[in-house]
């Protein structure tokens, strides 16, 4: 006789199932336009059983966002596994971006989410404010480990590069979904490239390869 599931389990699933619906009707509809009973049919169950495990439908954006986040913070840990931390950050990005641009319209959705919830008011507000600082705290820690290393140039803020690379990866996303040939992930890895080139000294013909307008030293008699 097999054996029977437990109440956390089938909460579990009814949960799941309920975002995968969320996801859906957000996704066809907008976060605006999707109501909780369509969701509710497309979970199989009665709005009022929705209710039971999401009281609203700023709950199951919540939700959502922290679905996502934990999907990838399973994959980096996965990565971590069988990679050095030398070669984590590159691929790890290039398989997030690759995954998200075979679902446009959830890109469009997260954009869309990030953006209104920069009001205070808003029930992602906290959600996001807590998600940018990890973020940046995490970027951060990357790169002086890379800094102590040598592997990046010393000469870098960390903290400022940190929060550079999430602004270049939201930024490429919006870009992309005007553009779909936009090659964000080559894009990507020229911007950590630059972040790990060595800083270059200036030349005796001046700053950045422009000419030097101060007069030359004079001539010591002989």
């Amino acid at each position: 006789m097999g054996r029977q599931r437990g109440p956390n389990v089938r909460t579990g699933e009814r949960r799941q199932s309920i975002l995968r619906a969320a996801r859906d009707s957000f996704v066809e509809h907008g976060v605006d336009g999707a109501s909780l009973r369509d969701i509710a049919a497309r979970a199989g169950m009665t709005h009022a059983g929705l209710l039971h495990h999401f009281r609203s439908k700023d709950d199951l954006v919540v939700a959502l966002l922290q679905q996502r986040d934990a999907e990838e913070s399973a994959r980096d840990r996965a990565q971590r596994a069988t990679t050095s931390d030398e070669d984590r950050l590159a691929p790890l990005i290039a398989e997030l971006v690759t995954e998200r641009q075979a679902a446009p319209e959830l890109v469009r959705l997260w954009l869309e989410v990030t953006a209104a919830a920069a009001r205070p008011a808003h029930p992602a507000h906290d959600y996001f404010v807590e998600r940018y600082a990890q973020v940046r705290s995490a970027m951060t820690e990357y790169m002086r480990s890379r800094v102590a290393a040598g592997a990046v140039r010393g000469d870098i803020d960390p903290e400022h590069v940190g929060a550079l690379l999430a602004a270049v990866l939201d930024g490429l996303q919006l870009q992309w979904l005007h553009d779909h040939d936009l090659p964000v992930v080559d894009i990507l890895d020229h911007f950590l490239e630059l972040v790990a080139a060595p800083a270059t000294p200036p030349t005796a013909t001046g700053d950045h390869g422009r000419g030097s307008t101060s007069s030359p030293p004079p001539t010591t008699p002989s």
